[in-house]
């Protein structure tokens, strides 16, 4: 990359060390990019500037050095942060980073859930903020080990038009990387149709302490069913267009080859961690009611995990 291509990638910073997080450095590591890792756990940073991670996917296997660090330790600004925190995790990790955030940093969330974008640009600024959504595979096996099988794509696109050069750099770096990148105008969409996909699944799998095929019954498909309905509704409303047909073919397909899969809210609940349906069902119980759409079933979910992760605190 040359020109300003090659000033937004300057200094790479990517938030979170988790699966994710590690499995998307390596790649922009392996493809020329100057990235830090940005954590809050010492020991894993500790490790990953000791041995960096053994990465296993469908190139092969290998090692690739990595530079890991907390925010604090930083003084450099960066040109570029990508997050992959939890979304809970979300603001606090933006007020970590403020000291490393200049006028022509930009940011990009390919994080889970919404509210993400707006968080991150109440830090960096509308302008200088993309989001989008990956189904790119990562598996992190302690303490720096990475897994990843399969094919995945990142989509993803600008708040306001001013960012849209950057989107298409942030696709041709991606491209680079050996990944599958769009910069696409109708972002939005895709990542409400995951949105749909997660609230219909994470929330009952969670509740009833279930992995995705314990929701494949008449009871669990009418829950299932019913939360993507009212999810399809606030996001018509919102006038983002997705589409049921290609969310509930989503959903069908993990009904059918997922079975045993535990997701994240559900691994959250059985750890006694703080869970992410405030982005997810929560916040499409909020935005509805922002519009005048009711969503019950989602609301009902959503009183459900707050009480789980209440319960589970005292």
């Amino acid at each position: 990359m040359g020109g300003k291509d090659a000033d937004l990638v300057r200094n790479v910073l990517v938030l979170g060390a988790g699966a994710m997080g590690c499995y998307f450095a390596a790649r922009l590591i392996e493809a020329g990019t100057s990235v830090t890792l940005v954590d809050v756990d010492k020991a894993r940073i500790d490790t990953l500037n000791a041995s960096g991670l053994t990465v296993i996917d469908d190139r092969g296997t290998r090692n690739v050095p990595v530079k890991a660090s907390t925010a604090q330790a930083l003084r450099d600004v960066a040109s570029m942060v990508i997050v992959f925190t939890k979304g809970i995790h979300t603001a606090t990790a933006m007020q970590q980073i403020a000291h490393l955030v200049g006028p022509e940093t930009f940011a990009l969330t390919l994080q889970n859930g919404l509210g993400n974008a707006e968080t991150i640009a109440a830090t960096i600024g509308r302008d200088h903020v993309m989001f989008g959504v990956t189904d790119v595979p990562a598996d992190l096996v302690p303490p720096a080990e990475v897994h990843s099988h399969g094919k995945g794509k990142i989509t993803l696109w600008s708040m306001e038009e001013a960012g849209t050069p950057q989107a298409h750099m942030l696709e041709a770096l991606f491209e680079a990387a050996g990944m599958s990148a769009k910069a696409d105008p109708s972002a939005q969409v895709a990542v409400w149709e995951k949105v749909a996909f997660n609230a219909a699944l994470n929330a009952p799998s969670a509740i009833l302490e279930c992995p995705v095929g314990g929701l494949d019954s008449v009871a669990g498909r009418a829950i299932v069913e019913a939360v993507v309905e009212e999810t399809v509704a606030v996001a018509h409303a919102n006038k983002v267009a997705v589409d049921p047909t290609r969310i509930m073919a989503r959903v069908n397909h993990a009904l059918a080859t997922h079975r045993e899969h535990k997701p994240s809210m559900l691994q959250d609940i059985l750890a006694g961690r703080a869970t992410e349906i405030d982005l997810i069902n929560g916040a499409v119980m909020a935005a509805g009611e922002a519009i005048g759409v009711s969503t019950p079933v989602t609301a009902t979910l959503v009183h459900l995990v707050r009480a789980k992760e209440q319960f589970a605190r005292t």
